[in-house]
């Protein structure tokens, strides 16, 4: 099966943040610098992934993302 780099892309942000699960939230630079991907391009991504509720957002100087669920439901 193939997937699209946008795919593989999200599933590597996905599995970035199941991995920190319950440690805090990931900044996107975080994240991109991890997996080498373009921050805006990330961006755009995480835009999709939050709005199929799979993350969501923590604001302020400390936030970022996390998983809006726990990584073994998604």
């Amino acid at each position: 099966m193939k997937l699209s780099t946008r795919t593989r892309y999200g599933v590597r942000a996905l599995l970035e943040l199941a991995g920190s699960y319950g440690k805090g939230p990931l900044q996107i630079k975080v994240i991109a610098h991890r997996q080498d991907i373009s921050v805006k391009y990330l961006e755009q991504l995480i835009a999709i992934l939050k709005s199929a509720g799979l993350v969501k957002s923590i604001r302020g100087s400390k936030g970022g993302y996390v998983l809006a669920k726990t990584p073994n439901q998604i």
